[in-house]
């Protein structure tokens, strides 16, 4: 069993930084993914970022993140981070922490999705606004 306790976001107006950090406590499958995903009003929960399990802690990123986000683990703290620079309204949401996730690449560009075993932290809400 895995356990995920997110902190960090709040609110930031366009163009500015937030760092989101999850703590990763019980049972981690090597050779998995881990990562980000974010909601908003009405739409399904959307894969924003992944990190494999692996010692090479390969990353994955949405298109519409790529080259703004960092998605980053730290193994001694157990704890996984998501920093966020050059925020844009659309990237406002709920993030949510995930636990055994599917994470590929392809020539249409990376994916990140949850599988039947995903398991989620509780949630975490950054607000992009002037």
């Amino acid at each position: 069993q895995v356990n995920l306790l997110e902190s960090g976001g709040g609110s930031v107006q366009p163009g500015g930084s937030l760092r989101v950090s999850c703590v990763v406590s019980g049972y981690i499958r090597n050779n998995y993914c881990n990562g980000w995903f974010r909601q908003t009003p009405g739409k399904e929960r959307e894969g924003v970022a992944g990190i494999s399990t692996a010692s090479h802690s390969r990353t994955f990123y949405d298109a519409s993140v790529k080259g703004r986000f960092t998605i980053s683990r730290d193994n001694l703290k157990n704890t996984m981070y998501l920093q966020m620079n050059d925020l844009k309204p659309e990237d406002a949401g709920i993030y949510y922490c995930a636990a055994d996730i599917s994470c590929f690449a392809s020539d249409a560009g990376d994916g990140i999705g949850k599988l039947a075993s995903t398991t989620w932290g509780q949630g975490i809400e950054v607000t992009v606004s002037s």
